[in-house]
């Protein structure tokens, strides 16, 4: 049986909390994990409350899915770690083995960081509260509203500035799209992850069958908008207001498309369209809006990703530590909206060799965990 939540009188303070975080992948293709609990260590001044200003002193719980995901064995970062079920496994084995961790090692907070499994954690969210464990999450309509397949009716709606695009399921559908009066270049997508670019509709066919084979149904067909692509990480408060809001502009690609480098910039436009989104969804939680500015100068919308992108890492350095700033929401702080940009921060990835030993892999390997004494140097 996990622990009874704490009483008001011990609440725990979000910089002594115990924080889970999923995403601890840490490839050429990185997940959020990481970058999240750098910006938790790294803290953050919210000048309404001195007492902010303290660094975080909680412990990191890192939840892993394979026992060779780097971010396990960053020393600094992660004091507990726990193999997790994938989320293909369904809800009640992630249930479960949260139970099981929250006996192990009581958690004050999990914040999830994958698109596939934030379903699942949405669903547990009241249970998990009821045990002590906060989130903060979008609820389910909030989260199907900005996916893929509904982006173009949450853009008709609402008046946000959304390209053409459709939901396909067979190929023969796909076919018809031209004649429909869908332009090419197009964008080939699945419903959570992947995109490959097609100049006519022979390569969209490739494209949907290989996107079908990876991700399965449905394939969503988005218009190519030429133009500079910009990134803003966002957290909505779940009332239509926006918390905070750091914009991006990627410098740097890998060969997948993803972002090695990038720099902060200032355009109100931008956080304009970002509050745009937080006012039609009353979002709550942390997403990326990614959007592409066209020849005009109009930023147009290209999708909602529902949770911290990887180089969240940067807002902490612009001075909104947004992944701070959930933690505290999740732990019912009061944040008031963040404002200030340090624009011109830039962040640059580095890959290195990480050194750990067999012995931390046979224990996690093995047991499903790994733990790590206050004792041991970060």
């Amino acid at each position: 049986m996990s622990p009874l939540p704490r009483s008001a009188a011990a609440r725990v303070l979000p910089r002594n909390a115990t924080v889970a975080v999923t995403g601890l992948n840490a490839t050429d293709n990185p997940g959020p994990g990481v970058g999240v609990i750098r910006a938790l260590r790294h803290g953050a001044p919210f000048p309404t409350d001195d007492d902010r200003l303290a660094p975080f002193a909680g412990r990191i719980v890192g939840l892993a899915y394979d026992a060779l995901e780097p971010g396990i064995y960053a020393r600094d970062l992660v004091d507990d770690v726990f193999l997790v079920p994938y989320p293909s496994q369904g809800v009640d084995a992630l249930r479960a083995r949260l139970l099981e961790i929250h006996a192990a090692t009581p958690l004050d907070a999990i914040i999830p960081t994958l698109d596939a499994e934030l379903p699942a954690f949405i669903e547990l969210a009241p249970e998990l509260q009821a045990r002590g464990i906060h989130t903060f999450l979008p609820g389910k309509e909030q989260l199907e509203l900005r996916s893929k397949v509904r982006l173009s009716d949450l853009g008709r709606d609402h008046d946000l500035p959304v390209p053409e695009s459709r939901s396909v399921s067979t190929v023969e559908e796909l076919q018809r799209l031209e004649q429909d009066g869908m332009s090419f270049p197009v964008w080939v997508k699945g419903a959570f992850y992947g995109a490959e670019r097609a100049r006519d509709v022979h390569e969209a066919a490739g494209a949907f069958h290989r996107v079908v084979a990876r991700w399965g149904l449905p394939v969503i067909v988005q218009e190519e908008v030429p133009g500079e692509e910009y990134d803003v990480v966002a957290v909505g408060d779940g009332r239509g207001g926006l918390v905070g809001a750091v914009p991006m502009k990627k410098t740097l690609l890998t060969d997948k498309g993803k972002g090695w480098a990038g720099v902060v910039v200032r355009d109100p436009a931008l956080i304009a369209l970002a509050e745009r989104f937080m006012a039609a969804t009353r979002w709550r939680g942390p997403c990326e809006v990614e959007c592409v500015r066209d020849k005009d100068g109009t930023y147009r919308l290209l999708e909602i990703n529902p949770r911290f992108p990887a180089w969240c890492f940067v807002s902490a350095g612009a001075g909104q530590n947004l992944p701070a700033a959930v933690l505290r929401l999740a732990m019912g702080e009061p944040v008031a909206p963040l404002r200030e940009l340090v624009a011109g921060t830039m962040f640059v990835r580095i890959s290195f060799d990480q050194l750990a030993h067999i012995s931390d892999l046979q224990e996690l390997a093995g047991l499903g965990e790994l733990h790590r004494s206050p004792e041991e140097d970060r």
